[in-house]
């Protein structure tokens, strides 16, 4: 049983790494299509950002692990988080194979869902679905967590992106109306020199937001191990080189500080790998972006990703980035957006969590079936 434990942490710092490498894009895409920063500067930027964000809580973790399944289907089998894991990951890769941005998050919750449907004999009462307990901001289930941060994320993040856009150019439009060394800032070219520098900040909050609220999710699927593991006995007389693995509370709630920091490190070592394909599509492929262009789209997702973690809410950065694009192109000019490209991101954007619980749904039944769950 201890190997089989292990075997799932190794699992889930696998898919932490793919997660990484896959939304790297989400944290450069901008900042590489405006030619700001060299590709290699940017991934080194986003990896770094990447870590400190990652550090800086575990509110979205907490989620993950006790508010998307009920903790006894994994007490039950430790492998429906193998199949959970394997799930996600399978889509990460067949998405970043094709050069799709999908969500590593929405894959990891969707394997999450068909392994615990699939332990569970198709019982939908293994899925938490919505649970209060007097506070919104600590509302438990699938409905609060991830089914409406899955609509109104995207949603803000388009309105946020042309909120920002307009705001900038009125600004712009300010200078340029009150004359003087101000109209002169207003010109074009002093206009891409200052958000030349100013889209590093943003793509280094991008990166920050992005660590502190995907990185999380690993770390929350490593601590619902643990608990399942230990409430087995699977973690019974543990060597004391394993000690740490004894979760530090029985609900998962509380994030051991090594699974914090493994996390953090995995997550910055998979940026540094980079993910040019998504890269390509992000930055290029949708609409042509300036430096200012750039700096609204990062702002504007960053935001969204930051006050999301700040409510435990696993949201979808690829999502939040995307549509911030989408809202930068189209205050710039509706019919600059690709909407060609635009229907294939959308078109994985619906098929990620069916298709990841999908795939773990039938890698539980397989291993039933030869008598490994």
């Amino acid at each position: 049983m201890l190997t089989l434990v292990l075997i799932v942490i190794f699992a889930a710092l696998v898919f932490e790494f793919v997660n990484g490498f896959h939304d790297t894009a989400n944290s450069i895409a901008t900042v590489v299509a405006t030619k700001v920063l060299a590709p290699g500067w940017a991934v080194a930027l986003a990896a770094v950002m990447n870590l400190i964000g990652a550090l800086t809580g575990t509110a979205v973790a907490a989620t993950i692990a006790s508010g998307i399944i009920n903790t006894e289907v994994v007490e039950a089998s430790s492998q429906v988080i193998l199949c959970a894991l394997l799930g996600g990951l399978s889509w990460n890769l067949i998405t970043w194979w094709k050069g799709l941005p999908s969500s590593s998050s929405h894959a990891l919750i969707g394997g999450l869902c068909g392994a615990a449907l699939a332990a569970a004999h198709n019982n939908w009462g293994a899925l938490i679905w919505s649970e209060s307990i007097g506070n919104w901001a600590k509302n438990k289930g699938l409905l609060w967590k991830v089914f409406l941060p899955m609509i109104t994320s995207p949603i803000a993040g388009f309105l946020l992106g042309v909120l920002v856009m307009l705001l900038l150019w009125g600004i712009i439009a300010a200078m340029a109306k009150a004359g003087g060394p101000l109209a002169r800032l207003a010109r074009p070219r002093w206009v891409n020199a200052f958000f030349g520098k100013a889209q590093i900040l943003s793509a280094a909050y991008m990166g920050y937001a992005h660590g502190h609220n995907d990185a999380q999710k690993t770390m929350g699927i490593i601590a619902l191990t643990l608990v399942g593991a230990e409430a087995t006995g699977a973690l019974d007389n543990l060597p004391a080189s394993l000690a740490f693995l004894h979760p530090g509370s029985g609900d998962g709630k509380e994030i051991a500080l090594w699974i914090v920091l493994t996390c953090a490190v995995v997550m910055a070592a998979g940026t540094a790998s980079g993910g040019w394909k998504i890269i390509k599509t992000l930055g290029h492929k949708m609409v042509k972006l300036h430096p200012i262009h750039g700096f609204a789209a990062e702002t504007s997702s960053a935001t969204i990703l930051t006050v999301a973690a700040h409510f435990g809410m696993p949201v979808s950065t690829t999502h939040s980035i995307s549509t911030a694009i989408m809202g930068v192109g189209y205050a710039k000019n509706p019919k600059a957006l690709k909407l060609g490209v635009i229907e294939r991101i959308v078109w994985a954007w619906i098929l990620t969590i069916p298709a990841a619980g999908g795939i773990a749904y039938g890698l539980w039944c397989l291993l039933d079936a030869m008598g490994w769950s």
